[in-house]
């Protein structure tokens, strides 16, 4: 301890005057001029330099800049390491960092080379719709414009042909009969294209050349006369269908006398009853209608040699099964649509040329256009139609001629069974309808 006490010297009392002296000699600084930035402070000799510190912010950054523009700039060229680690520097250091970070980054893009990319017409155009848009609102401008992605959805649309849209959409014409397990339709449309297929198997051919006592017109004069009984008879409309079918096709396989005709004709149409309807008309009653041509044995041999060629093959496509589908589908439905149509099926039905040349299927549907265009329903051919029936209007220009000469002849000709029925008011007095213009046109020309 007496030598570490004998080590420092020890002042002499008149050192505070000496200091007190120096510090006289030195020049007085006013007030305001004392601060933490006066740089012009001269060291007292043998005392060593008190270090200011003060937190550095962004003004006193500013400050510094502003003072000693030179200075900062050597600074700042220091190693990032020497910055960070400098105590006093340390909220300079971090902002220092960033700023030579951020000026390195934005001097190696410069130096980076420019990729050019060719882009086709279609791309510019795809580039120029995928520009962020600016809505109607932000710009308060009232021009709409479209969003990438209906852009992009209406051209998926028109890749796959969705943007037309049909102007008549098909129509669901089974919605309505969900609950009726008499519609079933859950099979309506297999059951619809079973009879399309099977409908020429049941069909006939021109028979009438090998009847040598029987010609086409005894035929129509035999359909007539059944028309009006069926009528007598209040009979379905299934069972007359059913009856001039049975008829053309044992005609068709068989020769018939000219006295044996209207037999045939007769028990064509006691099978046909026996086969549709619930209360079938007696054999007597037959007997009767006939004013007692033939008696219950010609009927009863007659029905047995009729079902033995046929093979007891009974259920066929008629023209009423697809009657009955079409007039559906040609929506909304209307009662005098529907007399219309049936009316024109009956007209051709009696005539043998129609059945010869058109299928059922055809026929029904050529009815259905002949009444949409008599009624002046639009348009006359719907999609729903098209699609339900398989035929386009030219397909049907020919039968639907046909029909319409009949419809402007039914009034004049002797076969007046099918007129007379139709019109009646009970059946809306269609017959008495004229026929449209543009079919009639057509029809005199053909």
């Amino acid at each position: 301890m007496a030598s570490r006490a004998a080590a420092v010297p020890k002042q002499p009392r008149g050192g505070l005057e000496h200091k007190n002296g120096q510090a006289e000699g030195r020049p007085r600084r006013v007030l305001r001029d004392i601060g933490n930035l006066a740089t012009t402070v001269h060291p007292v000799e043998g005392k060593p330099q008190n270090h200011i510190s003060r937190p550095i912010t962004r003004n006193f950054v500013a400050q510094l800049q502003a003072n000693n523009p030179q200075a900062l700039e050597k600074k700042n060229k220091k190693p990032l390491a020497e910055v960070i680690n400098g105590g006093a520097a340390g909220g300079v250091s971090k902002v220092v960092a960033r700023k030579a970070a951020a000026q390195k980054k934005a001097h190696d893009q410069q130096q980076k080379p420019k990729k050019v990319i060719v882009i086709s017409p279609d791309e510019e155009l795809k580039s120029e719709e995928e520009k962020p848009i600016v809505s109607a609102r932000k710009s308060g401008k009232g021009s709409s414009r479209k969003t990438l992605t209906s852009i992009l959805t209406a051209r998926s649309k028109a890749a796959c042909g969705l943007t037309i849209k049909p102007k008549n959409p098909i129509a669901e014409i089974d919605l309505g009969d969900v609950d009726n397990e008499l519609a079933v339709v859950e099979y309506v449309e297999d059951m619809y294209k079973y009879y399309k297929q099977a409908e020429d198997e049941s069909r006939v051919h021109d028979y009438i050349d090998t009847q040598p006592e029987i010609n086409s017109k005894m035929r129509s004069i035999l359909i007539d006369w059944l028309t009006d009984v069926h009528r007598k008879f209040e009979l379905m409309p299934e069972s007359l269908y059913l009856t001039i079918n049975i008829v053309d096709r044992y005609l068709s396989m068989k020769t018939v006398p000219r006295r044996e005709l209207q037999l045939v004709g007769i028990s064509s149409m006691l099978i046909a009853c026996k086969y549709e309807e619930i209360w079938a008309p007696e054999v007597n009653d037959f007997i009767k209608i006939s004013d007692n041509a033939y008696d219950r044995g010609d009927i009863l041999l007659m029905e047995k040699a009729i079902l033995g060629r046929l093979e007891w093959y009974l259920t066929v496509p008629t023209p009423y099964v697809f009657l009955v589908r079409y007039i559906k589908a040609s929506v909304p439905f209307d009662p005098e649509m529907e007399n219309m149509v049936f009316f024109l099926a009956e007209l051709g039905m009696v005539h043998y040329s129609t059945i010869i040349l058109y299928c059922p299927s055809m026929i029904a549907a050529s009815a259905v256009y002949a009444s949409r265009c008599i009624l002046n329903k639009h348009p006359f051919w719907t999609e729903t139609l098209k699609q339900h029936t398989g035929y386009s209007e030219n397909q049907l220009g020919e039968c639907v001629k046909l029909l319409v000469g009949f419809q402007t002849e039914a009034a004049e000709t002797k076969l007046r069974a099918v007129y007379r029925k139709f019109s009646s008011p009970d059946r809306g007095s269609v017959a008495l309808f004229p026929p449209a213009k543009s079919l009639l046109a057509a029809a005199v020309l053909s």
